[in-house]
């Protein structure tokens, strides 16, 4: 909340179009928390303080939402790596795609696209809560579980998310970093023959710096999804009949912890990297206790 907040004033020396990305990226990042850990998760691990909701006939809208929620999570990262890759490597591009107005028909495109997709979890599952910590968090019928035609809808699922998503974060961050790695080179050479000296480079050094980050929000997004994909596509064959070895109940808790992180931490990355997000931040937090006090008198 607060993230969006700092990013909607628009005084972290952002473009425009850089904004929209990480406030969508940071709105969306919420809604998982809200629709996945406090809505899913928490009631599945209290389930006597929320049987309750055995009774409440909207899971399969529930699990609607919370698949559109988390594929938007991840593929404004895709859209936003794009666009920075497009900034940084494209300059002729750049002046046609960088722009507000590209940004929101993108991220509107991607929302109705996966609201659209995720309709068939109505049909696949039932309204009732099961109230378990499973990846299938509704009650679902023994013909829909072992039948291959909604075995290949769940693989399409997680081939769309995260799966592309890997490759495509992974390609485009590893030509920008490239990119740089190759001006960095090129600007130092000519340094050295203008001056013959190699000084410091303040240029050279945030370029580094987007180097680093790059590398980290590429490692971060695949590390974070790995054992969540890897445990449900293995839990879906055990359902068609193709289970090879057992995989013990801790992984799925990890998977789905790392999960829901790795849903929540490349807008951080992205944001605090920036000096003046940083800046911004101080400022927001003294001004809300003094809010916070004044309010109590």
């Amino acid at each position: 909340m607060v993230t969006i907040l700092i990013l909607s004033r628009g005084k972290c020396g952002l473009s425009k179009c850089a904004t929209r990305y990480l406030v969508a990226m940071a709105t969306a990042d919420l809604l998982v928390i809200i629709v996945d850990l406090i809505w899913r998760h928490i009631p599945a691990v209290y389930r006597l303080e929320f049987n309750f909701m055995r009774k409440v006939p909207v899971c399969n809208i529930h699990a609607a939402v919370l698949c559109t929620v988390t594929d938007c999570s991840v593929w404004f990262t895709v859209s936003f790596t794009f666009d920075r890759y497009v900034a940084i490597c494209c300059q002729k591009l750049k002046a046609k795609y960088c722009l507000e107005k590209t940004a929101l028909v993108v991220l509107t495109t991607i929302t109705v696209f996966f609201c659209l997709k995720n309709i068939c979890w109505c049909f696949m599952y039932t309204s009732k809560y099961w109230l378990i910590n499973q990846s299938w968090f509704c009650a679902i019928s023994q013909s829909v579980a072992q039948s291959k035609v909604w075995g290949a809808v769940e693989f399409f699922h997680y081939l769309l998310t995260p799966c592309i998503p890997f490759v495509l974060v992974l390609l485009f961050n590893s030509l920008t970093v490239r990119y740089i790695f190759l001006t960095n080179q090129a600007r130092r050479k000519l340094r050295r023959h203008v001056t013959g000296e190699t000084p410091s480079d303040p240029e050279v050094e945030n370029r580094r710096k987007s180097m680093i980050a790059l590398y980290a929000i590429s490692g971060n997004f695949i590390l974070l999804w790995a054992v969540y994909m890897v445990y449900n596509i293995y839990w879906r064959m055990g359902y068609l009949g193709y289970e090879m070895v057992h995989l013990p109940v801790y992984i799925r808790e990890l998977g789905f912890m790392l999960q829901l992180l790795g849903c929540c931490t490349n807008t951080c990355i992205y944001a605090v990297l920036q000096r003046k997000f940083r800046e911004e931040l101080r400022c927001l937090l003294p001004c809300s206790f003094v809010q916070m006090k004044s309010n109590e008198k």
